[in-house]
């Protein structure tokens, strides 16, 4: 996979198998997807045994990158290479037909498939605490004190290149039966969005210490996906 190409391969594993209409496999219509979230859930096997681990996320070109506590038992099982999928899902609205069938959601969605990987190169793990808070909060690590010994070691990156993804997409209004639009029902969509509210400062913070400017992104009721695609935008120029 190289950075130019257009969109993912289509395999097997992710091929979606219905509503295709919906569907993108291209790079840009999946990374606007991902780039709107903070929170993933990582899906990975055990023993036979599934788990879907929700986690904070981050991405950088082709790689995605999550973190966690070295004791946790997802990072300890993962660090050995393994196949794993990455799941992103945005609520946009609820969707109320006129038949409890034709009753549905708008949404964005991407599911990412890869082998995740260990960041074992003490210099680049040191990079990808750094970027976790600056992709997030433009800039901000270098406001920060150095991150110390014993909070790198506590600490456990795992990095997957996406092999195949494909996002999915519902953004329109009520598809009911025709011969359902003359009933008496309320039919409509309530949209649904995650709204940022007013700052709550640290009580115990110093004497004239402002807010930095990269947290201007965080507007008071902004939405929190249009701030996140705007960090990541701040995240790539940086």
């Amino acid at each position: 996979m190289t950075a130019d190409t257009a969109a993912y391969p289509v395999t097997p594993r992710n091929r979606v198998k219905r509503m295709h209409e919906r569907v993108s496999y291209d790079r840009a219509a999946v990374h606007a997807v991902l780039d709107a979230a903070m929170l993933c859930h990582v899906a990975y096997v055990i023993d036979g045994q599934p788990y879907a681990t929700p986690t904070l996320f981050w991405r950088r070109e082709d790689t995605l990158y999550w973190h966690g506590s070295s004791a946790s038992r997802m990072l300890r099982h993962l660090k050995a290479g393994t196949p794993a999928c990455l799941t992103v899902a945005h609520l946009d609205g609820l969707v109320l037909a006129r038949s409890g069938f034709n009753h549905s959601a708008n949404y964005r969605s991407a599911m990412c498939f890869g082998t995740a990987r260990l960041i074992e190169d003490a210099d680049e793990k040191i990079e990808a605490m750094r970027d976790v808070v600056d992709r997030f909060y433009p800039g901000r690590s270098a406001l920060l004190r150095p991150i110390t010994q014993q909070e790198a070691k506590a600490t456990t990156i795992i990095a997957m290149e996406i092999e195949e993804a494909a996002a999915k997409v519902r953004a329109k209004g009520v598809g009911d039966d025709e011969a359902d639009f003359d009933l008496p029902v309320w039919a409509g969509v309530i949209p649904v969005t995650t709204v940022i509210g007013a700052v709550e400062t640290c009580p115990r913070l110093v004497a004239g210490v402002e807010p930095p400017e990269g947290l201007s992104i965080f507007a008071e009721n902004g939405r929190l996906d249009d701030a996140l695609l705007a960090g990541q935008r701040l995240y790539e120029d940086g």
